[in-house]
């Protein structure tokens, strides 16, 4: 009897608000089916991040095992019979740069750099293998450094590098190798010194010696004042002289560096640039005036960079020509 009753009244409710339940029921249906689309997107969406995450991570690994078997089996050569083979330390750096100016929008420069640890010489030796000059003049954090520079031709360059008393302050590096078709010898001596705790001073002399082009030397002076705990002012000189051309080169730079967080940096620059004692006596190449900002993501060791900058190139008649470079540099180790 009750329960015939109950009935009644829910049927005379439902009776009475037919637009009522009928709304209810639209927003149940819609609620569900957005849920389920919701669910349906979110699962396409880790699809597609699992897709990338394949094929990314199967580049990081193919290239890093690639370098490491190979320096595993250059190691093996300095084995001794009744010892065991150790894991070789390696690290190879790959860039690809577009460099547009307002006069040239075709240049295109890939950049490879690989670095080979033996253990077998308590890692003092070392294969160096790069198409890129020693010229790190302006190094950001994070692991850049100028790509720009003309005070050297990009050679390609593979050499014994071995390093001798390396500290925080100290570092005496000895080089032999081939560049550019050519046999070379260097030896480079690396000093800090602090002057505070906010100032240092960096001296870096080297000597080195080509077949080709015979003896030739290089100096680097940098001053740097730290103004924070992320920001750094950057001035530094260098010079380079030798046989196979006359005069001496030079280039002044001034810097103003920050680590904006832990992912990203920026560097504001001004660089000079030029030869005396010359043919044509004392000139001044170029001026350059740029701001570069550098920031990780989608992996730790992928690494971007835009590059806004404008050039004052005597060849131009030191007319303004702007430009702006674009940067991808990719970082493989392993051991």
């Amino acid at each position: 009897m009750l329960n015939n009753e109950v009935k009644q009244i829910l049927i005379k409710m439902y009776c009475k608000n037919k637009v009522y339940w009928r709304f209810c029921l639209v927003l149940i249906y819609f609620a569900f089916a957005n849920s389920a689309q919701a669910n349906t997107s979110e699962k396409e969406k880790q699809l597609v991040e699992k897709k990338n995450d394949h094929w990314m991570q199967g580049l990081h690994e193919t290239v890093s095992d690639s370098v490491y078997q190979s320096a595993q089996w250059f190691d093996s050569f300095f084995i001794a019979n009744d010892s065991e083979q150790q894991n070789p330390k390696t690290t190879a750096k790959i860039r690809f740069a577009w460099l547009p100016k307002s006069r040239d929008w075709s240049e295109v420069k890939v950049r490879f750099r690989v670095r080979v640890k033996l253990p077998h010489f308590q890692d003092k030796l070392s294969i160096v293998l790069s198409d890129e000059s020693d010229e790190e003049l302006n190094n950001l954090p994070l692991e850049s450094a100028n790509a720009n520079s003309s005070t050297a031709d990009d050679k390609f360059s593979l050499a014994l590098n071995y390093t001798q008393d390396k500290t925080d302050e100290r570092l005496m590096n000895y080089r032999l190798g081939i560049s550019g078709g050519d046999i070379f010898v260097r030896a480079k001596h690396k000093r800090r010194f602090d002057i505070s705790d906010k100032q240092s001073f960096l001296f870096e002399p080297s000597t080195y010696y080509y077949l080709d082009d015979g003896l030739g030397a290089k100096l680097l002076l940098e001053y740097d004042y730290q103004l924070s705990d992320k920001s750094q002012f950057r001035i530094n000189y260098s010079v380079r002289g030798s046989a196979d051309f006359s005069g001496i080169r030079w280039k002044h730079g001034f810097y103003k560096l920050d680590q904006i967080n832990e992912t990203s940096a920026s560097a504001l620059s001004f660089q000079v640039e030029g030869e005396r004692n010359g043919e044509r006596g004392f000139l001044i190449d170029k001026y350059t005036l740029g701001y570069r900002y550098r920031f990780n993501a989608l992996r730790e060791w992928l690494f971007f960079e835009i590059e806004p900058f404008l050039e004052f190139p005597e060849q131009e008649n030191y007319s303004t020509t702007p430009g702006i470079a674009l940067r991808v540099e990719g970082f493989f180790h392993k051991g």
